[in-house]
């Protein structure tokens, strides 16, 4: 019987140093450390669930780096977000790598309107294979936010430090959410396949699934794509405006309005057709979305 690899939880700031041999931290709720330092515990066959928000900005890769359904060369570097209560695996990664991580305890971020607002950044729910893959001058800017943060910490604990640094953290949120905008839009290729590969799955999902398993979810989609949901939603609104639900809402409606018009198929069983448990359900989402109810848009056909 295969033996389950052991899971960690680190709950504190001194936890990740302790675990990384390093000595205590500065500061008791955010540390920043070299990747150099964080390789032994990275490398091992051990299991992390973290208590933090952790940013990873990493500066130098040697070889290629799995995005999406392709290999890219990424040597200039990437940026990888995670949120609190991931599980953090083994990771592989060449020796001469490097980079700078940021662990934040969500109670530094206490009392700032930050602790509420950066739950909305859907990118500390990608996976690692959809990291953001930064330029020169992109991974410059976000070098320069992070050594800002480090001499605060290491030179400056004082009344303002706190504000100083989650002002810091702030605007590395934002280029980052304005970097991700850039590489969805420069990543036309790969992007429209997905586009493509999305509306088929929809489709032989409906034609073959909805009556059996009900409404497709955007969990379901997202993995059968091997995407988190965050991503293929952000993904999908940077191409077209409308997220991965409004996307499903937009190709029920879509096909409701073809079995109504050319089927002798009652509304219920249209309904149940599309994975619909409550025709109720159906009726009440097809006049959202078109005004008019579903007996409504048939008699216009006579």
């Amino acid at each position: 019987m295969k033996k389950e690899t052991p899971i960690i939880k680190l709950e504190s700031v001194t936890d990740i140093h302790r675990i990384a041999g390093l000595s205590g931290p500065v500061h008791p709720m955010i540390t920043i450390i070299d990747a150099i330092d964080l390789l032994d515990m990275c490398k091992s066959n051990l299991k992390y669930v973290l208590s933090f928000y952790k940013i990873i900005l990493v500066t130098k890769m040697n070889g290629k780096f799995k995005y999406g359904q392709g290999h890219y060369d990424f040597n200039e570097g990437s940026l990888i977000f995670a949120s609190p209560n991931q599980v953090v695996g083994k990771v592989e990664a060449d020796t001469n790598s490097e980079g700078i991580s940021i662990f934040i305890h969500p109670d530094f971020l206490q009392g700032f309107p930050l602790a509420g607002k950066i739950k909305q950044y859907g990118f500390f729910s990608y996976a690692a294979n959809e990291a953001l893959h930064l330029s020169e001058q992109e991974r410059t800017t976000m070098q320069s936010i992070f050594s800002i943060i480090r001499d605060e910490l290491n030179s400056r604990i004082d009344d303002f430090s706190r504000e100083v640094i989650i002002a810091q953290i702030e605007l590395l949120l934002s280029y980052a959410k304005r970097f991700h905008k850039r590489q969805f839009l420069t990543r036309q290729v790969v992007n429209n396949d997905l586009l493509q590969q999305f509306e088929d799955l929809l489709n032989k999902y409906f034609e073959e699934k909805a009556v059996n398993n009900g409404m497709p979810t955007v969990q379901y989609l997202a993995e059968t794509l091997n995407y988190t949901p965050n991503y293929l939603s952000d993904m999908l609104r940077s191409l077209t405006g409308l997220n991965a639900q409004q996307h499903i809402h937009q190709k029920l409606i879509e096909k409701s309005k073809d079995l109504l018009s050319t089927t002798s198929l009652t509304i219920n069983e249209v309904a149940y057709q599309l994975g619909f448990d409550y025709p109720q359900s159906f009726s009440r989402l097809f006049k959202l979305k078109t005004k008019i109810s579903p007996a409504q848009y048939r008699s216009t056909f006579g």
